[in-house]
């Protein structure tokens, strides 16, 4: 991995950076859990986690974007991965995604670190718009997209990217403007 361990941004707990080896068989584990892959199309082999985390690098490397790791700063534990990326079933959008590892739910790392990347895809790439896709039934990521102040969008039936086999799927946006517009301090109107 050519630019492995760059780190992109910074939050107060966490650091978003490209991977490293040594996130290999962490990222490998957290993609084996059903649980965390329910709606990522099942579990993947050592394998196939090892090319996504490789793909992520070189869209960092291409263009600036891409899934990268969490790693909370305070212990440099490897968490999981958030980042913008093109998705091919939306070409003219970029899509923010997110993936943990089961033990770390519940600590407000991917919201934390999806903040840090909206204001990046935002403030810095100028972005007129993020998406954000998942399975209908998902409700974990939806509350995720709800709290970084994402709306519903609508609903399409998507090709699953493994085995192309159709998934009810929920997509949620943000503009530019919405963005900017929760990031402003609320104003007293009064004179």
């Amino acid at each position: 991995m050519k630019v492995e361990g760059v780190v992109v941004l910074t939050t107060d707990r966490l650091a978003l950076r490209t991977f490293r080896a040594d996130d290999l068989p962490l990222y490998a584990a957290l993609n084996a859990d059903p649980e965390v892959a329910q709606y990522l199309g099942g579990p993947a082999s050592r394998e196939y986690s090892d090319e996504i985390a490789e793909w992520a690098n070189e869209c960092y490397e291409s263009d600036g974007l891409g899934l990268m790791a969490i790693e909370r700063t305070r212990d440099r534990r490897f968490l999981g991965m958030c980042g913008l990326h093109e998705q091919d079933w939306y070409p003219d959008d970029i899509e923010i995604g997110w993936r943990l590892a089961r033990e770390h739910w519940g600590h407000g790392y991917v919201t934390e670190a999806a903040e840090a990347w909206l204001g990046y895809g935002f403030g810095v790439r100028d972005l007129p718009r993020v998406i954000s896709i998942t399975d209908t039934d998902n409700a974990r990521s939806v509350a995720v997209m709800r709290r970084i102040g994402m709306r519903f969008d609508h609903e399409a039936a998507l090709p699953d990217e493994v085995s192309g086999e159709p998934f009810d799927a929920v997509i949620y946006s943000i503009s530019a403007g919405a963005w900017h517009h929760r990031r402003q301090p609320d104003r007293d109107p009064r004179p």
